[in-house]
């Protein structure tokens, strides 16, 4: 199917200039943005306001040695093992030995983390880990306190601008094939409303994640896939787009729920809490060495297994034990939100499902956040930096947006790219309408969610299609964000229509078996001429995983 190669926005009608554009504004884009304030003029672009996104929403925490007993070595087999083969592991090594110094440097930012009442940094665990590594703060509100720290950090430095409530729209091609800036849509800046540029040396993108392609998602209504589908528009490399956590642990609210559901952190499990099904069975004990707290894929798929054979919409999710207090102390947040859900985990069961959580692919970047266009960076969920694989180990997400734009600061610092001449734009414009969202959010849940087949995959490649036959009159940000939609949905099937195996998050019910031979590599996507184009790529695994790795 033929795809836009560039938005339909009507000519600038401004322009300004900064070093560096950072697009997102979580821990990935304000990290960043701290960073490269001695590398020159740093402009900050967030969707909402600076404190919205996906970090804020983050419960566990966040993953590192820094436990007495644990080390980096321990955490890289723990990440690997979660991937199922597929990691980069020079990638991980960088995540795991930078992880600790970076996390103390948030520390040193300001961010309070939770403390033993022996003054020691509480330490949990989680699903996939081997120790108690997860940092947390505010029991289960991790997010919303680094985001905090990050936000104050930002304000109290003058030399780093900030648009708030503007939609990036597209990179600005440069004449040598690199990016010479960005086009953004500002809604209520006084002279910045309506469409611009900003033309820059750099582009950062730490612009979160896709949820909003599936109709139920942790992921806030931001999170439509923007810079992901720009840097395709622009030729990047995407990789590993068929792989999609799906938490397993989000509330279930009824049938025919749609949008951002509240996630039941991992770390209730962590703390105790068992999965049981409608006869009140725990289900997990058996399938995996470390049962509930098993990787998310071999969670998620037992409990579809355990739906399927009961007949039922959702299982159990049982913390009783934990008692008032616990309830109060550890996971306030998600107290709050059973309770105002008619549920109380004190004395009740939780209903609980698999939904849409992270993209483990994205923008293929190096260690350093390269992309394959000169000038673009790219962190955090928007990249594929080949720490994840095919299966994200639990909090490793909040860590890898952290280590790697530290990284790209450091890059820049060292060498930023010479300021570019913008090209003609050629590409062939398009949108789709903000209408057909629902549709495709419901194609993408039936034909390429949890469970996937060669014929529900290829159905859902045609209704796509038939998508992006309908063009929008309106050049609004609800057809901007849908055609984005658009865009990663198609790239995302047709790489899940091509994995013939079973591994990690990627569940082919055709092909059930986890395949080495062919499989053991990734899937990356460019756009020729408005068709994804797929090639495979080995995976650049320096020593062998380690036994026992789950499919």
């Amino acid at each position: 199917m033929t795809l836009p190669q560039r938005l339909a926005a009507p000519a600038p009608g401004w322009t300004t200039y900064a070093d560096v554009v950072v697009v997102g504004s979580g821990i990935a884009g304000l990290t960043a943005a701290l960073r490269l304030r001695s590398v020159g003029s740093v402009l900050v672009v967030t969707k909402d306001h600076l404190s919205a996104g996906s970090t804020q929403w983050a419960q566990g925490g966040i993953a590192a040695a820094l436990g007495p007993g644990d080390t980096p070595e321990q955490h890289l087999v723990d990440t690997l093992v979660a991937g199922a083969g597929v990691c980069d592991e020079e990638a991980v090594r960088v995540l795991v030995t930078e992880g600790p110094a970076a996390v103390r440097g948030l520390i040193e930012l300001g961010t309070v983390f939770d403390h033993t009442d022996a003054g020691e940094l509480s330490l949990t665990r989680e699903g996939g880990h081997h120790r108690d590594r997860i940092a947390h703060a505010g029991g289960d509100a991790t997010g919303a306190e680094i985001q905090r720290a990050l936000v104050a950090a930002v304000h109290a430095a003058p030399d780093i601008q900030v648009v708030e409530h503007a939609l990036a729209l597209d990179l600005v091609p440069g004449v040598d094939g690199g990016v010479a800036g960005v086009t953004l849509h500002v809604m209520g800046e006084g002279q910045r409303d309506g469409v611009g540029a900003v033309l820059c040396r750099a582009v950062v993108l730490a612009s979160g994640g896709l949820g909003q392609v599936f109709s139920a998602t942790t992921n806030p209504s931001v999170a439509t896939g923007d810079g992901t589908a720009m840097a395709l528009r622009a030729g990047a490399v995407l990789r590993d787009l068929e792989f999609v956590q799906f938490h397993p642990t989000v509330m279930w609210l009824g049938p025919g729920r749609t949008g951002q559901q509240p996630l039941i952190s991992e770390a209730v499990r962590g703390e105790g809490a068992v999965l049981v099904d409608d006869a009140g069975v725990p289900f997990m004990r058996g399938r995996h060495e470390l049962a509930d707290l098993a990787p998310r894929d071999v969670v998620a798929k037992a409990i579809m297994h355990r739906m399927r054979e009961t007949g039922a919409e959702h299982v159990w999710l049982d913390a009783r034990g934990f008692g008032e207090a616990k309830w109060q102390r550890r996971f306030p947040t998600i107290l709050a939100t059973c309770r105002e859900h008619g549920v109380d985990p004190v004395t009740d069961l939780i209903p609980v499902a698999p939904a849409c959580h992270y993209a483990s692919g994205g923008v293929a970047t190096d260690l350093h956040g390269r992309s394959s266009v000169p000038g673009l960076y790219a962190c955090g969920e928007a990249a594929c930096s080949g720490v994840h694989g095919a299966n994200r180990l639990a909090s490793n997400s909040l860590l890898e947006g952290l280590v790697f734009s530290r990284r790209i600061a450091t890059t820049l610092a060292e060498d930023l790219p010479p300021r570019r001449e913008p090209a003609p734009d050629r590409r062939v414009a398009g949108l789709a309408p903000g209408s057909v969202r629902r549709e495709l959010q419901q194609v993408m849940t039936e034909r390429a969610g949890v469970l996937r087949s060669r014929d529900g995959l290829a159905l859902g490649a045609d209704e796509l299609a038939a998508l992006s036959r309908r063009t929008s009159e309106e050049a609004d940000v609800a057809a901007w964000e849908t055609t984005n939609l658009l865009t990663v949905a198609t790239a995302l099937l047709e790489s899940a229509r091509t994995r013939e195996e079973t591994r990690g998050s990627h569940w082919r019910e055709d092909f059930p078996d986890r395949d080495d031979r062919h499989w053991a590599g990734h899937l990356d996507v460019t756009l020729d001429t408005g068709e994804p184009r797929l090639a495979f790529a080995a995976a650049p695994v320096t020593a062998p995983m380690p036994t026992g790795a789950p499919a």
